[in-house]
């Protein structure tokens, strides 16, 4: 299969993106450490390589853009050489759900964006009064995404997320270069992404 013919050292650029306060950063430090992390809001964006081991013993290398909306020059477009996006939403909040929702909708609609691989994070799914994945996939209308249920702070449900996320990157990698290692980084990819971010 391709997932099997694959090497142990993939590296993928992906792009986190939230409302503030959705616990974007807060996934970040608890990947990285394996442990809660107390976190201060985002001034502009941070950056982690994260490296995780998947259900097919693969080790494979996350290089997160923690993204704060409206700070950044990019606006609705994201990089071109993005490999997927994560998509923070707070399962509490009915009302910044329906504000997630337009963003998310503005992000994927723009023909530049079509095809990257989306996963839907619902975060704080450990509070009594969160809403259920199937309730918040409603209020989203759901594209063919994944929304995966997550608590930040326990770590419960990420790297499921991650597993999910990776299969679609490695599907949508192998059909646009099916003769080709999909795995294969380009020369400067780190560097655009970089650029891009820091840009006013």
């Amino acid at each position: 299969s391709v997932l099997s013919s694959l090497p142990s050292f993939q590296s993928f650029q992906i792009v986190m993106l939230g409302l503030d306060c959705a616990g974007k950063t807060t996934v970040l430090y608890r990947l990285q450490f394996n442990e809660f992390v107390n976190t201060v809001p985002t001034k502009a964006f941070n950056t982690e390589k994260i490296k995780v081991t998947l259900g097919n013993s693969k080790t494979v290398t996350f290089h997160f853009w923690d993204e704060k909306f409206h700070t950044c020059h990019c606006g609705s477009h994201i990089p071109d050489c993005t490999d997927g996006v994560v998509f923070l939403v707070v399962s509490v909040d009915i009302e910044r759900t329906e504000e997630a929702k337009t963003e998310l909708h503005k992000i994927t609609r723009i023909s530049e964006n079509q095809g990257v691989p989306v996963l839907i994070v619902a975060n704080k799914q450990d509070l009594r009064n969160s809403l259920s994945p199937s309730e918040i996939e409603k209020l989203l209308a759901m594209a063919p995404w994944h929304l995966q249920p997550t608590c930040a702070i326990t770590g419960d449900g990420l790297k499921e997320g991650l597993e999910k996320l990776h299969d679609m990157i490695i599907k949508r990698l192998n059909a646009k270069h099916p003769f080709k290692n999909p795995c294969k980084r380009q020369d400067g990819q780190q560097y655009l992404m970089s650029k891009c971010f820091y840009l006013p």
